[in-house]
């Protein structure tokens, strides 16, 4: 058995014999088929798998004994052989066998080259060797998975980001449900789950940070969520329901300067693109109200949204105001009306309408319950004028 210096200097291992370098090259079909046994043995999960993904294990350690042994013949091409020994698998397998399912299928074959590799050396010298050949091609295998699966899932989250950027851009547009379903299932999302659309600005022009950003606070929340930033407007589908808690607040956290506006909270996925639509809807509009709170939900937006040109805000005010004000009896329509024009004074107007303040407090009251806007208040004093104001236009152009 001889020894050569390597280039740099340094003592180079001793060179394997043909005879063991042929006796090696022979085995591998049984180290192969050796390991996969043992890994049956000793992993239930890997017993679970179909037959062809068991197939293409072996078909792996197969490629990689024959890396090991051209390696023993040429240490120059650790690298380069360990690579291409390793780097195809992750395509073929790293969606059904992750990274510590990976390490466990190293290990198990490893420990069985230790056990069985010296056995086919020449002397202490080439058993030494093999041994220590061993470990460090196994160091190099490692290595190369790592790399290898830290690729595939970088080019997995590249791909995911753009199928995100997709759902959300769907549910802005209204597109077909089912494309959206099969799409947001691809990603993980619950289709059952209920939804609902938030924008506003992003706190940075870099995309990382602001995703980090919100799946950081809903992650805390314990939501999942969809975003995709559209030029100068950050776009979020919050999952689950949002009258739990300040959910809503801590998401606009990670929103940037300015309002953020929160559409109606819906079903399913299905229905988000009415959560978007009067999201965005309110987020023109929110300039209107200059104290608006953050965030605000779309429905508090309807009168600057009316104002705006929105139909779809002035129907929502003739359908949740003026209609049941105007079907309902006990004159409530009159007894707003008049609170409203005599600026918010209980006495005047119950003088005005010829009853006891006590009447004009209890119709107020199911003014209140009917619509959910109590007139003593500024804000939905507002609300119910331009309510009715919109209703009454609505009904003479013959809409309702």
């Amino acid at each position: 058995m001889t020894s050569s210096a390597g280039a740099d200097g340094q003592q180079a291992w001793p060179e394997l014999s043909r005879s063991t370098l042929r006796d090696l090259e022979r085995a591998s079909g049984d180290l192969a088929a050796s390991s996969v046994s043992e890994m049956e043995r000793r992993l239930p999960w890997f017993r679970r798998m179909p037959a062809d993904q068991r197939a293409s294990v072996l078909l792996l350690i197969q490629n990689g004994v024959a890396g090991f042994v051209s390696w023993l013949d040429d240490p120059r091409q650790a690298i380069k052989l360990t690579a291409e020994a390793f780097r195809s698998a992750p395509k073929d397998i790293s969606r059904w066998v992750s990274l510590r399912q990976t390490v466990e299928l190293v290990r198990i074959a490893l420990e069985l080259f230790e056990q069985q590799l010296p056995r086919l050396a020449a002397d202490d010298e080439e058993r030494a060797r093999l041994t220590e050949g061993v470990l460090r091609y196994g160091r190099e295998i490692a290595f190369s998975a790592a790399t290898s699966y830290a690729a595939a899932a970088e080019a997995r989250g590249a791909w995911d980001a753009r199928l995100e950027a997709l759902v959300v851009d769907g549910i802005v547009r209204g597109d077909a449900e089912e494309s959206l379903l099969s799409r947001s299932s691809a990603l993980g999302w619950d289709p059952a789950a209920e939804a609902t659309v938030l924008v506003g600005n992003p706190p940075s022009d870099d995309p990382p940070a602001v995703v980090y950003e919100v799946r950081s606070r809903a992650a805390r929340s314990g939501r999942p969520v969809l975003l995709s930033v559209q030029g100068s407007r950050l776009v979020v589908v919050l999952g689950g329901e949002t009258d739990e808690g300040d959910v809503l607040g801590k998401i606009a956290e990670a929103f940037g300067d300015g309002a953020v506006v929160a559409g109606p909270t819906v079903a399913s996925l299905a229905e988000a693109h009415r959560s978007a639509s009067d999201a965005l809807s309110g987020l023109r509009a929110v300039v209107g109200w200059p104290t608006a709170p953050r965030p605000v939900r779309s429905l508090d937006l309807l009168p600057e949204r009316a104002l705006a040109g929105d139909p779809e805000a002035e129907w929502q005010l003739v359908d949740r105001i003026a209609r049941p004000l105007e079907e309902a009896s006990g004159a409530l329509l009159e007894t707003v009306d008049t609170f409203l024009e005599v600026g918010g004074v209980l006495e005047t107007c119950a003088r005005k309408l010829f009853v006891h303040p006590n009447t004009v407090r209890y119709r107020l009251r199911r003014v209140t319950e009917l619509t959910g806007r109590n007139a003593h208040d500024a804000r939905d004093a507002l609300v119910l004028r331009i309510a009715l104001s919109v209703g009454r236009l609505a009904k003479a152009r013959g809409l309702w």
